[in-house]
């Protein structure tokens, strides 16, 4: 704290207390006019309510007394009165450094623990689950919810169905947590409305819902040399790229006709961020761990 801030919150302190201090010794002793009745002469409701007056009760006055004691001792004891460091010699950052060694020294034995096993196999761990759930509420649940199950809106998938873009073992689930995932879908408008509108009824119909069959077959050569190569001649995807499975109904943008037509003509473009440089190593493995569990309810194995 630099001079002129240090005699400045001097100055305050001095005339907060100072003042406080003046009016509670001045206060008891002062004399306020008072009529032979003993009211102030203060009157309300057409003179039915008059305003007595009262000393102060003696326990009000010793409790005030003692504050005014604690406010000086605090003010010894520590940091508060410009750049007196207290005598305690205690500072913010000190605490901080004993509460972070304190959780640490509980922490990494468990860490220690969760590192002997897979993600899967943590997925059965309830301390594990208990820390993963708290991390992906905080970090994760933004986009896909306190209960994993996504949000079509943001295009964030849902993670308790056990339909992954990009894999759902544990491994796969802590490489998307670390490196984040980007997603692109093209815009096929310069293929003309014609055609999007026969590749929406034929994505219609391999996801086994009512479709224009005619359509869907004049589709199926444009899907097979420009779709496939990415969603595969068969439409079942590609997680080593993220192209999402055309054949099971899951939908990352939604699954009516409007939604299939909208991404054909228009593209989606989807984001999971890295998060290596908010979350350690330890931290992403327990994330995983919840992850994983929120698609394989009572099917992981306890370490």
């Amino acid at each position: 704290m630099s001079l002129f801030w240090s005699i400045w919150v001097m100055f305050l302190v001095v005339l907060n207390l100072g003042i406080t201090l003046l009016l509670f010794i001045w206060a008891p002793w002062a004399k306020v006019p008072v009529k032979p009745d003993g009211t102030t002469g203060h009157v309300w409701a057409h003179g039915a309510i008059r305003e007595g007056l009262n000393n102060l009760p003696r326990w009000w006055i010793v409790l005030s007394a003692s504050m005014f004691i604690a406010a000086f001792i605090y003010l010894w004891l520590y940091p508060g009165f410009g750049s007196h460091k207290g005598k305690l010699g205690w500072t913010q950052h000190g605490q901080l450094a004993e509460e972070v060694a304190a959780n640490d020294a509980k922490l990494d034995p468990l860490l220690a623990r969760f590192r002997m096993y897979s993600v899967e196999q943590l997925s059965g761990d309830p301390q594990a689950l208990q820390m993963g759930k708290r991390l992906f509420e905080d970090n994760c649940a933004a986009c896909h919810g306190y209960q994993g199950k996504g949000n079509m809106a943001l295009g964030a998938p849902n993670l308790t169905d056990q339909d992954w873009l990009y894999g759902g073992t544990g491994k796969d689930i802590v490489a998307s947590i670390t490196q984040g995932r980007a997603g692109v879908m093209p815009a096929w408008n310069a293929l003309g409305e014609d055609t999007v509108n026969n590749l929406t009824e034929y994505v219609l119909g391999i996801s086994g819902q009512p479709h224009d069959a005619k359509m869907a077959a004049a589709a199926e050569p444009t899907f097979k040399s420009t779709c496939a190569a990415c969603h595969g001649a068969d439409g079942k995807g590609n997680q080593g790229i993220g192209a999402p499975n055309l054949t099971d109904a899951i939908w990352l943008h939604g699954g009516t006709r409007a939604d299939i037509h909208k991404t054909i003509h228009d593209g989606r473009q989807g984001e999971m961020p890295a998060w290596d440089k908010r979350l350690n190593e330890d931290d992403i493995r327990v994330t995983a761990a919840y992850v994983y569990s929120l698609s394989h309810p009572g099917n992981a194995s306890s370490p």
